[in-house]
Order: C-alpha cells, then sequence, then structure tokens
C-alpha cells in the first residue's frame, strides 16, 4: 500500500516531504514571489526535492501580472504542457506570438522554444506540467535562448546559456511566500 507523505510547513506555507500520495490546496501551499511573478511548484521547488519525490513529471502554478513573463524564452528536451486557468496571456512560441484566454491547453514538443507573458488588463493564471526525463542535465537538455519577439516583452535572456543563474542574474531572485489573498481566481 502506498504512504500518503508528509507535508511540511515552512512559516511560508507547506511542501511536499517525503514518498507518496498527498493533497496540497495551492492556498496553503509555499509560493514563491518576485515582483509580477507568483508561483508554486507542487512537485519540488529545490532540485534536491525535483529529484528525490519527484523525478518523471514537473507541475507549477504561476500568476503573471500583464507584460511578466512566466520564464525566459528557453527550449527544453522534454514535452511541456500549459493551461491557462484564468486571466490572458501571449504564448510566445519559435519567434510566433499567440494570444491565450481562459482553458487554452498548449503543446510543446521537445525543442520548442517558447515562453508566456501575462496579458489583458489582470493576472494570468497558468498550469504548467512537465516530463523530466532529462531533470539532472542543465536547463533540463535545452538553454535559454536569444528571441527577438520575447526581447521584446522582456521576456529572453541577454545570451544564449543553459545556466538558469546567469539567465535570470539581471532579475532579483523569487522569495519564499506564503498565498496572498486574491492572487487565484475565486478568492
Amino acid at each position: 500500500m502506498i504512504q500518503e507523505a508528509r507535508l511540511d510547513g515552512t512559516g511560508h506555507g507547506l511542501v511536499p516531504a517525503g514518498h507518496g500520495w498527498f493533497v496540497l490546496n495551492a492556498r496553503e501551499a509555499q509560493w514563491r514571489h518576485r515582483e509580477g511573478r507568483d508561483s508554486v511548484s507542487f512537485t519540488g521547488a529545490t532540485d534536491y526535492e525535483a529529484e528525490t519525490y519527484f523525478p518523471r513529471l514537473g507541475v507549477n502554478l504561476v500568476v503573471v501580472e500583464p507584460g511578466e513573463a512566466t520564464t525566459f524564452y528557453h527550449w527544453e528536451a522534454h514535452q511541456e504542457a500549459y493551461l491557462v486557468l484564468s486571466g490572458e496571456g501571449l504564448l510566445i512560441v519559435e519567434g510566433q506570438e499567440r494570444p491565450l484566454r481562459r482553458w487554452d491547453f498548449v503543446h510543446l514538443p521537445p525543442g520548442t522554444g517558447h515562453t508566456i507573458v501575462g496579458a489583458g488588463s489582470g493576472p494570468c493564471a497558468v498550469l504548467a506540467m512537465s516530463s523530466r526525463e532529462h531533470l539532472t542535465e542543465p536547463c533540463g537538455g535545452g538553454a535559454y535562448t536569444v528571441d527577438e519577439t520575447a526581447r521584446r516583452h522582456g521576456a529572453s535572456a541577454d545570451a544564449e546559456t543553459s545556466d538558469s543563474s546567469v539567465a535570470y542574474a539581471r532579475l532579483p531572485a523569487a522569495e519564499p511566500a506564503p498565498y496572498r489573498d486574491g492572487l487565484l481566481p475565486g478568492d
């Protein structure tokens, strides 16, 4: 029988802390905050957590304000998928712009360059999912690449790199934070 995983409190919310099944409400989870962007990783926020407890599947919830990116433009060696839960976004994929709205699903085969930028008049909540087949490789076996379309939206690294600390060097680090009322639809 599969046991229930322990959920540990961090002072900023709950995180899974072991193998097994669990139920974790997003409003009770530990979030990460950077101006204009909030996120929660349901399957490991650190490399250790991801590699130890969730080596096959990554699931993150990201809320971005208009003009803010979910991530810098990049590609990975495994497939990824996104579901827009609320608000509007702009998918930048292979240098093209595609508007996104609530309930739009995005599938990205391995090697597809992409990012999502918040659009519209309010926050955009996106559920991000990915295989972790290449988890232990830099940037998931991919790279942050320079893309002019993404650059126009402030969503591109300054130079190509597979090192996330280099790609995001010009931004303040996201800090652990508790859930903020009003962040998710339905509050």
